[in-house]
């Protein structure tokens, strides 16, 4: 800007001003006089902005010195002109040694120096401020995060401008950030991804256009509570990071693998690209050997095994829950196998275990809905095959779509849905109140209902009161129940099995035990149980139904019959085919029966045809 009188300017201005006033109406001055005083009005002016220019470039400097922010001013191609202390403290040098630098010579890597020259370039073409995060070069520390705003300051020239560089630190912040993003999608065990990290992975290996296979194995390390419980969490703890250390070195570095731990001791892998079915068991295999090499802590060489579900199929088959289910299913199958191996998912086994499953799903409502009734079996005595010693009562599902289904069909799928106990309870309170009504019309000639308990009700710490609520209910002799059990439940740890039914023999319910062997006839006299009556069943039966039974099962049968009559024990036999087994297991000493020989099953109305036609005469 030209000295105030050193051009033309400010004159120019004054006598034009000085022409156009001394025109107008109310002017005495000449054109001369109001010049002088319009050319001095205009220096003032001047002058008072001067004075204001000069107090904002002071407050500038001295907050440009000031800032706990590093500022470096740049002239128009980038290149630093001045830095404040602050920057030159950030970087860790003085002031002096940034002066010439270019600004994107600041950046720690290629990728950061691209950024800024990018940064510059858009401040040039107008864009009032640039601001991202990236890493800078401190003198001694290496790479330094930081906040970093690129922003213009006009020139003196019209249009010019300079670009004016601003830096924070962030560094801490920025590795705080990380250190807990890791954490989030990291198990802070053993390093590896966990459940949250892993579900991403999968559904972007799943997502548009994915085009490789996919494979997805499950793994889980069988009896790891053994380990936990005897030896303690913290060995726990150690052998969960050999495991997630062993899996990795198989895993990583192969099909793009990526290792998880979803929980506890459940781990998994996730493989894409080109895969085949062959390739991933082979590697599932190699891991499960790694895996039973011993782990030697604190002087104990500690076994792991492992089972493992494998799914192997194209990314575009279904999404990720789905994988993720057909993955747990295939792991479920290869712990019910045995454990310490793998099972390859079967879409078409699947198929059909999906019936059952809804099947067993709906159980709860069909008891409710009054789908359920009893079926019986006839137990006849040998000696006289037209009269009843007792009658078993089982239970048959009137499913709506699928007719009548056996309880062989549905028990077991009971068992896993938590429905064994309501449904045992509701047959033995419908076997009594039949029994209630035979007692009714025949007395003492009718025959006893025999319920065989379900594991899970026998256990029931509460079968004793069970029971006895059912008697009481329909008046009965507790003589008139026959319970029928194994070995197998009386030994569960969860129950009291033993004590219960030695409480429900002194009331008076018989008692009865099905064996296959001798362990199960010395279990008795073992544990001193009051069972009144044996019942044979399995293979030392099904040895008799041919026409010349070999010598071993005949003389292993007599020795087990030989032996019930020394324990003052009745003997029965079940799943009896023929008239002819019927005959020669009663020349063993066998007194009653049940079977197709009788009749596979009868329906209640059956039953009390039966009754009516062979009434027992007497205590069977």
């Amino acid at each position: 800007m030209p000295e105030p009188g050193a051009a033309s300017g400010l004159l120019d201005v004054a006598r034009r001003w000085a022409a156009t006033l001394a025109d107008t109406k109310g002017v005495t001055l000449p054109p001369e006089e109001l010049e002088a005083v319009l050319l001095e009005v205009a220096q003032d002016a001047v002058g008072q902005a001067g004075s204001q220019h000069d107090g904002a470039l002071l407050r500038f400097t001295a907050l440009y010195a000031a800032s706990p922010m590093g500022i470096a001013l740049a002239d128009p191609d980038g290149a630093i002109v001045e830095a404040n202390l602050a920057l030159g403290q950030l970087l860790g040098c003085s002031p002096d040694r940034l002066r010439g630098k270019h600004i994107t010579d600041l950046g720690s890597t290629d990728h950061d120096v691209s950024r800024l020259a990018a940064g510059l370039a858009q401040v040039r073409a107008g864009r009032d401020r640039y601001q991202e995060r990236m890493l800078l070069d401190h003198t001694e520390d290496g790479q330094l995060w930081t906040d970093v705003t690129l922003a213009r300051l006009p020139g003196d020239r019209p249009g010019s401008i300079y670009p004016v560089l601003m830096v924070s630190d962030v560094n801490e912040l920025h590795l705080l950030r990380e250190q807990l993003l890791h954490q989030n999608v990291h198990d802070p065990l053993t390093g590896l991804p966990n459940a949250s990290s892993f579900t991403t992975k999968l559904e972007a290996a799943l997502g548009a256009g994915a085009r490789d296979d996919i494979a997805l194995v499950y793994l889980d390390v069988d009896g790891f509570k053994v380990i936990n419980d005897g030896l303690g969490a913290g060995v726990g703890d150690q052998v969960l990071r050999g495991v997630a250390n062993k899996l990795s070195a198989v895993f990583t570095g192969h099909h793009d693998g990526f290792v998880a731990r979803l929980s506890g001791d459940g781990f998994a892998v996730l493989l894409r690209g080109e895969l085949t079915a062959t390739e991933v068991i082979r590697l599932v295999e190699r891991a499960l050997e790694d895996l039973n090499e011993p782990i030697y802590l604190g002087g104990h060489g500690i076994g792991v095994s492992a089972s493992a579900g494998i799914v192997v199929r194209a990314a575009v088959e279904g999404g990720a829950a789905e994988l993720l289910r057909a993955a747990e299913i295939a792991l479920h199958r290869a712990k019910e196998a045995g454990k310490a191996q793998w099972m390859l998912f079967d879409p078409e086994l699947d198929a059909r275990d999906r019936g059952r499953y809804q099947l067993g799903a709906v159980i709860a409502g069909a008891l409710e809905n009054g789908e359920f009734s009893l079926i019986y079996q006839p137990t006849v005595k040998l000696a006289r095959p037209d009269e009843l010693a007792a009658v078993n009562a089982g239970l048959r599902w009137n499913h709506p779509e699928k007719g009548e289904l056996g309880s062989e069909e549905f028990y077991p799928l009971a068992q896993t849905t938590g429905m064994t106990v309501p449904l045992g309870r509701w047959l033995l309170a419908e076997s009594l109140a039949a029994t209630a009504r035979w007692r009714a019309r025949l007395g003492d000639a009718a025959p006893d209902v025999c319920v065989r308990l379900p594991t899970r009700l026998a256990i029931d710490p509460d079968l004793v009161l069970l029971v006895k609520e059912q008697l009481d209910k329909h008046e009965l002799p507790a003589r008139a129940l026959r319970l029928c059990t194994d070995r197998g439940s009386m030994l569960d740890p969860r129950g009291e099995v033993l004590d219960s039914l030695a409480v429900l023999a002194d009331l008076g319910a018989q008692l009865v035990l099905t064996i296959s062997g001798s362990a199960d006839l010395e279990f008795i006299p073992q544990h001193r149980l009051p069972v009144r009556h044996v019942i044979l069943s399995g293979p030392v039966v099904d040895a008799l139904d041919t026409d010349e039974p070999a010598e071993a099962d005949l003389r292993h049968l007599t020795q087990l019959i030989t032996r019930a009559r020394e324990l003052h024990l009745r003997v029965g036999a079940e799943g009896v085919r023929t008239h002819e087994q019927a005959t020669r297991l009663r020349q063993l000493g066998v007194v009653a029966a049940r079977g197709p020989f009788v009749a596979d099953s009868a329906t209640g109305d059956e039953v009390d045809e039966l009754i009516a036609r062979h009434p027992r005469r007497q205590a069977g």
